[in-house]
């Protein structure tokens, strides 16, 4: 009984010891490193603070604010005319007995270029010339011999193709910049990858009232010292990039590095120490590269283009290129 009693007692003792050891293996203080020779044996509070900022830094791109050009445009689809293009009419009715011309041929104003038959049962006249009004190239002729034309039937279509045309009809929104002399960018499907220079020089008085739109005419410019380019035919495809405004010398910022909210525009600028700052800004016209900037940033600042819809007042960045 007693030889009992004392291993209990071996047990419990061994037992309590095991819990003082955990305890103190818990509970005992951790080791402070020495600080690094030369320190004097101080760790300053704010030591490691920049590689914390660092790592919260935003990653940006920046683009300076500069001085130069901007062009506002629209762009609409039009057709390549030839100037002057007239249609024949005979003088009286009757049915078509000559036709002298084909597409293509070259007429002389004032020459004959059909003849109509305008007899009648029991009745015989005298053939009736068809006179053209203009010289030029033939465009069109819709008819054959035998065919019976009336005073409004076009024998032929005749046009100008030493001096083509481009027509186009304008949105009502940009008919206040619409002047003649105003300058236009043209591309034809017909030749690609190349751009005719062109400019105003026909403006319709009054908007077509189904389309609310105003049609205009532009003739080719620069075309060098043979006139015009031969790869550019009447009834051709045309798309037109007309530039309604245009200011020289103004502080731009790319298109995107502009943010808006509720009807405000604002951006971020960096400054010397890679901070980023709001900006509310006032812009001009535009384009789809850039924005005229009216007020809110000056030539030289470092406007954030990349990365700014991340970013507060305050905030730390870190520039790419």
């Amino acid at each position: 009984m007693k030889k009992g009693k004392n291993v209990t007692v071996v047990i419990v003792c061994l037992v309590v010891l095991f819990a003082a050891l955990i305890a103190f293996t818990i509970l005992r203080p951790e080791k402070t490193a020495a600080p690094p020779a030369g320190q004097g044996g101080q760790v300053t509070q704010g030591a490691a603070r920049p590689q914390q900022s660092a790592r919260n830094a935003t990653v940006v791109r920046v683009t300076n604010v500069e001085q130069g050009t901007i062009e506002q445009s629209v762009v609409i689809n039009g057709d390549v005319l030839a100037r002057n293009q007239v249609s024949i009419f005979p003088s009286v009715s009757g049915k078509l007995v000559e036709a002298r011309l084909g597409i293509g041929d070259r007429v002389t104003g004032g020459s004959t270029v059909a003849m109509v038959d305008p007899s009648r049962p029991g009745e015989v006249y005298s053939h009736s010339p068809v006179i053209s009004t203009i010289s030029g190239t033939v465009l069109q002729a819709p008819f054959n011999i035998g065919d019976t034309l009336t005073t409004q039937s076009a024998v032929y279509v005749v046009g100008d193709l030493t001096s083509l045309l481009v027509e186009t009809f304008v949105p009502e929104r940009f008919v206040s910049t619409i002047r003649p002399g105003l300058r236009a960018q043209v591309q034809l499907e017909a030749v690609p990858g190349e751009t005719f220079l062109a400019e105003v020089v026909e403006i319709s008085p009054v908007l077509d009232p189904s389309s609310r739109t105003l049609r205009i005419h532009l003739r080719f410019i620069n075309q060098g010292q043979n006139g015009q380019d031969s790869r550019i035919k009447a009834g051709m495809f045309a798309t037109i990039t007309l530039v309604t405004n245009s200011r020289n010398n103004v502080p731009l910022i790319p298109r995107v590095s502009a943010i808006n909210s509720y009807g405000s525009w604002f951006v971020f600028t960096v400054d010397e120490d890679n901070i980023a700052q709001r900006h509310n800004v006032e812009l001009g016209i535009e384009n789809e590269d850039f924005f005229e900037v009216l007020s809110g940033v000056d030539l030289g600042d470092r406007v954030v283009s990349v990365g700014q819809n991340f970013l507060s007042t305050g905030d730390p960045v870190r520039i790419v290129e």
